[in-house]
């Protein structure tokens, strides 16, 4: 009830103001003297409950900042794990509130992780926050460049799978802003990984990235399309009788005459059996803009 919720604010308010109390007096002279590590035990443990009391009553903010002091506390009592756990706690706390905040909590869970040599836990972090980026604050740039740090550090810890989920965000990203060199060099890449790992699921895969692959060749440069889609079709014979490669085959002869119409009919042909998702119809569209008086759209 309503109720409830104004007293549980009350107390967590009140265990706040009285952590702070403790805090200052371990901080005095005669207070350090005796006991002064108890006092901040204490206080840690106060502002920990004080946040889990905003929390029940969706204070996302004051939570936040409950944790971010109780990681401070931890971290002055070198208890970096605890810390750094406070931290994501504040981290989650904020991401319902305040996003940035909430990014810079989670920054410094990383910091703390990475220097206790923690990669995979600091690279699920990294994810977390790219995700903030991707649809809290809309900064693609700044979601791929942490998708990639996610990335290097599953690399380094082995974690092949996890690296290729995150370096698949970041092709999926550059192609959208354009950076199709990057796009295709990660499609590849991914690809050769999925290739030689020999996981038929992944092997699956393979002609989805391929195919996403060939379609950034195509929307640079038709002759290096060509030449991208023989090269695949060696590598990866399963390629040759996939759906996508009859569709690339007709998409470039309906460009090589210059003829929206055939664009269009492939494309919905291929949509009929295969939903296109919006990256693809994007990717498709810009390609198609390339066909001289067209008209830009896939009617």
């Amino acid at each position: 009830t309503a109720m409830d919720n104004s007293g549980k604010e009350k107390e967590a308010v009140q265990l706040m103001a009285e952590a702070d109390k403790k805090v200052k007096s371990s901080g005095s002279f005669l207070g350090g003297m005796f006991g002064g590590n108890h006092k901040v035990e204490d206080a840690c443990e106060m502002y920990a409950r004080a946040a889990n009391m905003f929390k029940m009553v969706k204070n996302w903010s004051a939570a936040g900042n409950a944790f971010c002091q109780a990681a401070r506390l931890h971290m002055q009592l070198q208890n970096k794990l605890d810390s750094a756990t406070s931290f994501v706690d504040a981290g989650n706390a904020y991401k319902k509130a305040d996003p940035q905040e909430a990014i810079n909590c989670l920054n410094q869970a990383i910091d703390i992780y990475t220097d206790m040599g923690r990669f995979t836990i600091a690279a699920k972090h990294h994810i977390t926050i790219a995700e903030v980026y991707e649809s809290e604050l809309v900064d693609i740039e700044k979601a791929i460049a942490h998708y990639e740090q996610a990335a290097d550090y599953y690399k380094g810890e082995e974690s092949n799978s996890s690296a290729n989920k995150c370096l698949l965000k970041v092709g999926h990203y550059s192609a959208q802003m354009e950076q199709y060199a990057k796009a295709i060099e990660i499609y590849e890449q991914v690809t050769a990984n999925s290739v030689t790992m020999d996981n038929p699921l992944l092997k699956y895969n393979a002609k989805e990235y391929f195919f996403k692959a060939s379609l950034c060749h195509f929307i640079v440069d038709e002759l290096n399309a060509k030449l991208a889609i023989e090269k695949y079709e060696e590598m990866f014979p399963a390629f040759s009788d996939s759906r996508e490669l009859k569709l690339l085959k007709k998409l470039l002869d309906a460009h090589e005459e210059q003829n929206s119409e055939a664009f269009t009919e492939a494309v919905k042909d291929f949509d009929s059996v295969s939903r296109l998702d919006q990256w693809l119809t994007t990717m498709l569209l810009r390609i198609k803009k390339t066909i001289q008086g067209d008209a830009g759209d896939l009617k």
